[in-house]
């Protein structure tokens, strides 16, 4: 996932002067690692699944929200990696600008690979095994790379392992509120300028 820029397609897509979306420096990989999750009405609902890999927040978008239903498995496409500060991103994306909607931080926590391989590396190689420590998501969770397309879009997996943080028919739509600011996507979007 590294690269001379890890966010320079980050900053390609947007112009930081018109969206409030933090333009971040790169780097600074703290202590421990962390997660974000965030709900974002776009041009369609996704997740935006985050996880804090060599200075940057490595990103998928899935379309249908990460789930604790071991049964389910979830579409997870690899989009470019995000800054450390955008895991505390809560707001609306301006009209005409990448990514247009309203978000909220729809999870958040820390995360440890589960083996002493290096998660750089074993995401690269295109299979990822983790457990996180969440508000609303626990336990050991795998993304796993599934084809990489001609325009070189990767296509992934997520799934919850069968553990004792698991539950049958689980759905992210029943559990709708930011753990930050406790608002909802529609609140967010009423009121996108209210201190969290």
């Amino acid at each position: 996932m590294a690269s001379a820029d890890p966010l320079g397609r980050y900053r390609d897509k947007r112009d930081f002067a018109r969206t409030p979306e933090p333009a971040g420096a790169g780097g600074g990989e703290t202590a421990t690692r962390r997660f974000v999750v965030q709900r974002h009405r776009a041009r369609r609902l996704h997740y935006d699944f985050r996880l804090e890999v060599g200075g940057v927040l490595a990103s998928w978008a899935v379309p249908k929200g990460p789930t604790l239903d071991p049964k389910v498995r979830r579409a997870a496409y690899h989009v470019e990696d995000h800054p450390l500060d955008y895991a505390g991103f809560e707001g609306v994306i301006p009209g005409g600008q990448y990514g247009s909607g309203d978000v909220i931080v729809w999870d958040n926590g820390t995360w440890q690979p589960a083996s002493a391989a290096d998660p750089d590396a074993s995401l690269a190689a295109g299979e990822l095994h983790f457990d996180l420590f969440g508000a609303k998501l626990r336990g050991r969770f795998v993304l796993v790379r599934t084809r990489v397309d001609a325009r070189g879009k990767e296509e992934w997996l997520l799934l919850h392992k069968r553990d004792q943080f698991a539950v049958s028919g689980w759905d992210p739509e029943e559990h709708p509120r930011s753990v930050l600011s406790d608002r909802t996507n529609d609140e967010v979007q009423a009121d996108p300028d209210r201190a969290s």
